[in-house]
């Protein structure tokens, strides 16, 4: 509801209730204005729709292609959504991405672990929760001084300067947006899933991404030793969290279906199957082994299944788990992802071993034989010598063109002196236009890096540190962080305003009038900030 008309609407109701009548109807309508999500599921609401009409858009054009930054804690994703707003004026296509990695290395209670799902479950949505904490402190942080600036102009008679703000309040932009969260591998059966699920949505999810990994044996995207699961398994768990949704009626929720397949060589089941052909048989026609002819090549403990007619006896390693064969991670990653679209996943997740435009358009091209709209989230990921392997390809793509490479050493193209080679500044060029070229080539509808502020709060903790405790002392401070802040306009240089100081100041004012004690007098050091 615009302002003006909530406060006729409050002062309405305050000549009904005349014991009300210490309450201001504008301070009431700018508290409401300030806290216009109520609940959870109010955000999972609003950001399904958003996430839906930014599919249909990337459909009809591929340059409209969406973009995230994981973050590990509310105030990382508050402040990164504030830098966006102050750039580029609009939140638009940028959303925030949840990192099962990043909750597993910084927010469990048993300390830094590996992404292997060992991390306490609730920790997910409790960083979903506390994000949108964070983010709706923004809205409030940022009306407050738009409402502040209002009350100044009437105080001035201004009215001009009055209507301005007014606008500018009635068509505030939230920095609420959607999170794509990562569910893992469901953290159990698919009843823990939809468990989680359901937590999940209430914090304020409206998109969650999940892995056809074992999970129990769950290992991060990025390192040896995947295990999948039969189809029936995962689609069990894509229905879990799709019921989830509907149950809290995010009717338009999203599911991110993602296969480790090209990476996974191992299985820890063999899949029912009631007949040739079936989605079993055809999960188990890529299982490593050796056919034979008769019970006398059965050892002690062997299985053995019967697979394209014949009897097959597949590769089982001292762990029990079973082995695909060699070369079949591609075809079965099609498979996957053609099987989860059919089965209730609204968008693909394919973990790949580097950034190539080429081998992601290769896969996506088939699976769009089936399905003709199939869209991926991509992560581009800090596991990636992004450098290296840029160069390597240009390298490649040079030499097949015939073009003189003997001034590069290819396994050495990470050094420095390579920086301002063509090779290199081509290589610079090709990285800049990646996620261009793969959301118009291969179908990636969303490009994410998973947890990129994990690196940039190491980095810019070791610069601070170097010099504080070094030669520069406090002069690495002030120059370095403050200095910086003031000079680019980054909000935390107030951080008694960005912690909500002066949100407190006002409603103590509102609650008691002159008799308030508020923090942001005159002796306030914020006021040397301007």
């Amino acid at each position: 509801m615009p302002y003006a008309k909530d406060v006729d609407a409050i002062a309405s109701l305050l000549k009904q209730n005349p014991t009300w009548n210490a309450i201001n109807p504008k301070h009431a309508a700018r508290m409401r204005a300030q806290n216009k999500f109520k609940t959870g599921l109010d955000i999972a609401k609003y950001t399904a729709k958003i996430m839906r009409e930014d599919m249909a858009a990337y459909d009809a054009d591929s340059s409209q292609y969406t973009q995230s930054l994981g973050c590990w804690h509310g105030f990382i994703g508050q402040q990164k959504l504030i830098s966006i707003k102050k750039h580029f004026g609009t939140t638009k296509r940028r959303y925030l991405y949840l990192s099962g990695w990043m909750v597993a290395a910084l927010r469990s209670e048993f300390g830094p672990l590996p992404d292997q799902s060992m991390h306490e479950k609730t920790a997910v949505s409790g960083l979903i929760e506390e994000l949108y904490t964070f983010l709706r402190q923004a809205d409030a942080w940022e009306l407050n001084h738009l409402f502040r600036a209002l009350e100044d102009a009437e105080n001035a008679g201004d009215n001009a300067k009055a209507e301005e703000l007014i606008k500018q309040i009635d068509n505030h932009e939230t920095h609420i947006v959607p999170i794509i969260a990562d569910i893992d591998a469901g953290f159990g059966n698919a009843e823990a899933t939809y468990l989680l699920a359901k937590q999940m949505i209430e914090a304020g999810a409206c998109c969650i991404q999940i892995e056809n990994q074992v999970s129990d044996e769950k290992q991060c995207g990025h390192q040896d030793g995947k295990v999948t699961v039969p189809h029936a398994d995962f689609l069990a768990k894509i229905n879990a969290v799709r019921l989830a949704f509907l149950e809290l009626g995010v009717d338009d929720g999203v599911i991110v279906a993602r296969t480790d397949s090209l990476g996974a060589g191992l299985t820890k089941q063999i899949a029912v199957t009631n007949e040739p052909g079936d989605l079993g048989d055809q999960y188990n026609s890529f299982l490593d082994g050796e056919y034979i002819e008769d019970a006398s090549q059965i050892e002690n403990g062997d299985v053995v299944i019967k697979s394209n007619g014949k009897l097959l006896k597949p590769k089982r390693l001292a762990s029990g788990l079973f082995c695909f064969k060699p070369g079949s991670g591609e075809d079965r990653v099609v498979l996957d992802c053609i099987t989860s679209l059919q089965n209730g996943a609204d968008m693909l997740w394919i973990e790949t071993e580097k950034p190539h435009v080429g081998q992601i358009a290769a896969m996506v091209n088939r699976i769009k034989e089936v399905v003709p709209d199939a869209k991926l989230v991509y992560n581009n990921s800090p596991s990636f010598n992004w450098t290296l392997n840029f160069r390597q390809q240009v390298f490649d793509a040079m030499k097949e063109e015939g073009k003189d490479v003997s001034a590069y050493d290819r396994a050495a193209l990470m050094s420095a002196e390579y920086d301002n080679t063509e090779l290199g500044q081509l290589a610079d060029e090709w990285c800049r236009n990646f996620q261009r070229d793969a959301s118009r080539e291969a179908g990636v509808f969303h490009h994410l890096i998973t947890l990129p502020t994990y690196h940039t709060a190491a980095l810019s903790t070791d610069n601070l540190a170097k010099g504080y405790f070094g030669d520069e002392g406090m002069l690495a401070y002030v120059a370095g962080v403050q200095r910086q802040e003031i000079r680019q306009g980054i909000a935390t240089v107030k951080h008694q305003d960005m912690a909500g100081s002066n949100i407190g100041d006002d409603h103590k004012e509102f609650f008691a009038g002159e008799a308030a004690l508020k923090a942001g007098g005159k002796d306030n050091t914020m006021n040397q900030f301007g």
